[in-house]
């Protein structure tokens, strides 16, 4: 038991520390990526409003759950019709099975009437390490002071089935609806679910 022990320890110990995940009240970190169009996106730049962040994989069957049934492109539309910047990230390594092209994840993303701000590719995995972002879906809330506000999933029922949707509380619709009227966020810190995150092996 003590040898068990000893080694998660350690294994806990080699973790890269870009996947410790910042705590909500702290800074959230700043990032620049390209979206599927070959923009610059950077986080800071949108400072002074509120930003939802989604780690995303097409592959996913948990993300295809949210996707297929309409229940994130509706989150998003919500969002953004009250002035929030959303941005979906995928993190998936290039050239791994699950890898979409940007754009294939364009296409993907339209096919499904879906309505980020923008949609990020992070294929060297370094936004998504930053964040230590474990699943797809992981989300995060972010204040227009640039503190990160919510981190975790992106509802209550940890399933692949979309007939669990309706009966699952939608954190993030609620976290942004008690930050929006100037509350705090009853359920700041809740437990992702999905698929791991693919990242680059080497990065």
């Amino acid at each position: 038991m003590l040898r068990r022990t000893v080694l998660a320890f350690s294994a806990l110990a080699c973790l890269p520390a870009a996947l410790a995940a910042p705590a909500v009240g702290q800074a959230a970190p700043d990032f620049t990526l390209k979206d599927t169009a070959g923009q610059t996106v950077k986080l800071s730049d949108y400072r002074g409003k509120y930003v939802v962040l989604e780690w995303t994989n097409p592959g996913c069957p948990y993300v295809r759950k949210h996707y297929n049934s309409g229940n994130m492109p509706a989150t998003q539309r919500d969002a953004i019709a009250k002035g929030v910047v959303w941005l979906s990230i995928n993190s998936t390594a290039k050239g791994g099975p699950e890898y979409f092209e940007p754009g294939k994840m364009s296409a993907w993303m339209q096919e499904r009437k879906a309505q980020p701000t923008a949609i990020l590719v992070d294929d060297e995995g370094t936004a998504g390490k930053a964040y230590g972002a474990r699943t797809t879906p992981h989300m995060y809330i972010v204040d227009p002071q640039g503190k990160l506000v919510y981190a975790g999933g992106i509802d209550s029922i940890a399933s692949s089935n979309p007939d669990d949707i309706p009966k699952a509380v939608n954190y993030v619709k609620q976290g942004l609806g008690e930050a929006l009227a100037g509350k705090p966020i009853s359920q700041a810190v809740t437990r992702p679910y999905g698929c791991a995150v693919k990242y680059k092996t080497d990065a």
